[in-house]
């Protein structure tokens, strides 16, 4: 056994335990974590006399959740277009701290950022290194610190000066991976990993929240695609895309793409493509949650252009979430909040993932191990195995009926500490 001697030991006995891995919960199970790790897994563990017990007896106890598809750099989405613009880097680095500490005390142990939409001066990576150092609590993260995007497109933030162009050109200048050629984008992913990118991104067509372009549109042209994706591989580094269509999901899977995200708009052949490739996907269906509820309240807190195109949309959208729902595509889970809900607020994809159909444990699994390997951190996180760090949460609703589980966090450790927990609506 091991030498415990000056250590911190903590057993956690816990009610059910879904671990990442197997499409069941057990019951009765204990966890014990030594330090920072998990050292044991099993019933009735061999402890230290002085071991500190954690009762969890009437919960469930998982993984820590991942958020593998988050924005972080703003603090309240009321305030975005005014935030992205008009506040400097300082603020941005503060309103990722404080997402990342938010999205903790809810459960979520770990969060993808996936490029800022808007001008932060890589206030993310600073974020992540202040929490890895410990100067601050918080969801460890997986940074990208910008998008890979052409001028005019989806990821072209200055769009929303477009009545006042030396702004919008001065907004661009300021933009380090925005630009138009091969020769460009091969540039601008080397720069973004030499400065700590842990991933790359391609903005590849339009969307629904830039009031200039629609979901349809194709807004990098092939070879641009194709030297973002093979330049991210020669300095080892996985490649994704913002993608809605069939076409450009078919596209990317034969260019090599290692996962996409959304897909909303695909049909038969863009699902084959996926599966021939072995392309993962992460749907993140709360940003839409309102047209497939049907709720005029929330809609209406968006702008105009948006609502106007997820009415043109809704019916080819609702087909799209029903294929991903009976697909066997490895999914993740992220979930996307830039509206009507914060960043830090990921618990609702749960809902949204459950609601179109989606089994349960494969919902766990999208959370939480599913995930860790998406984010190449598989090695540490994403499952309750001896080894890896102890990322731990806990719930008091059943996970497997109820929809809104994830909204209240009963318990939460991470790196072996415990901290305190926080309700959805807070």
């Amino acid at each position: 056994m091991t030498n415990y001697k000056g250590t911190n030991v903590k057993l956690i006995k816990c009610g059910k335990l879904f671990d990442g891995i197997h499409d069941e919960l057990f019951e009765n199970m204990e966890i014990l974590v030594n330090k920072d790790k998990i050292e044991a897994v099993g019933r009735d563990l061999p402890h230290p006399e002085d071991v500190e017990v954690i009762d969890l007896s009437d919960a469930t106890v998982t993984p820590g959740m991942i958020d593998s598809h988050t924005h972080l750099q703003v603090f309240d989405w009321h305030h975005a277009k005014d935030e992205r613009i008009f506040q400097n880097q300082a603020s941005h680095n503060l309103a990722v701290l404080y997402n990342a500490q938010k999205a903790l005390k809810r459960g979520f142990t770990a969060l993808r950022h996936m490029g800022s939409k808007t001008f932060d001066n890589y206030a993310a990576l600073e974020a992540k290194r202040a929490i890895n150092a410990g100067y601050f609590p918080g969801a460890r993260l997986c940074v990208l610190p910008y998008t890979m995007v052409t001028t005019g497109s989806h990821g072209d933030l200055s769009q929303s000066a477009y009545m006042n162009p030396p702004l919008a050109k001065y907004l661009c200048s300021d933009f380090p991976t925005m630009g138009n050629g091969p020769d460009f984008f091969r540039g601008a992913v080397r720069e973004q990993v030499k400065y700590g990118a842990d991933f790359v991104k391609i903005m590849s067509g339009g969307g629904f929240s830039t009031p200039n372009d629609t979901p349809d549109d194709e807004q990098m042209s092939d070879d641009e695609m194709r030297a973002v994706i093979e330049t991210a591989h020669q300095v080892h580094k996985k490649c994704t895309a913002h993608v809605y269509t069939a076409k450009s999901i078919k596209k990317l899977c034969e260019m090599g793409i290692d996962e996409l995200q959304h897909c909303h708009l695909m049909d038969e052949e863009a699902l084959e493509a996926l599966y021939k490739y072995n392309v993962p996907i992460v749907p993140t269906f709360s940003p839409f949650e309102d047209m497939y509820e049907s709720d005029p309240a929330s809609m209406a807190q968006k702008s105009p252009s948006w609502q106007r195109k997820q009415l043109l949309y809704g019916e080819r959208m609702m087909k799209g979430r029903e294929m991903v729902a009976k697909s066997h595509l490895t999914l993740g889970y992220g979930s996307d909040l830039v509206s009507v809900y914060q960043p830090y607020q990921g618990a609702v994809e749960y809902r949204n993932m459950f609601k179109a159909g989606i089994d349960p444990f494969r919902i766990l699994k999208a959370a939480t191990s599913v995930n860790a390997k998406l984010m190449e951190m598989d090695d540490i996180i994403g499952s309750i195995e001896p080894g890896k760090l102890a990322d731990i949460a806990a719930w008091k609703s059943d996970l497997l009926t109820d929809p809104n589980a994830l909204l209240d966090c009963a318990f939460v450790m991470k790196d072996g500490k415990v901290f305190e927990t926080e309700a959805f609506d807070d």
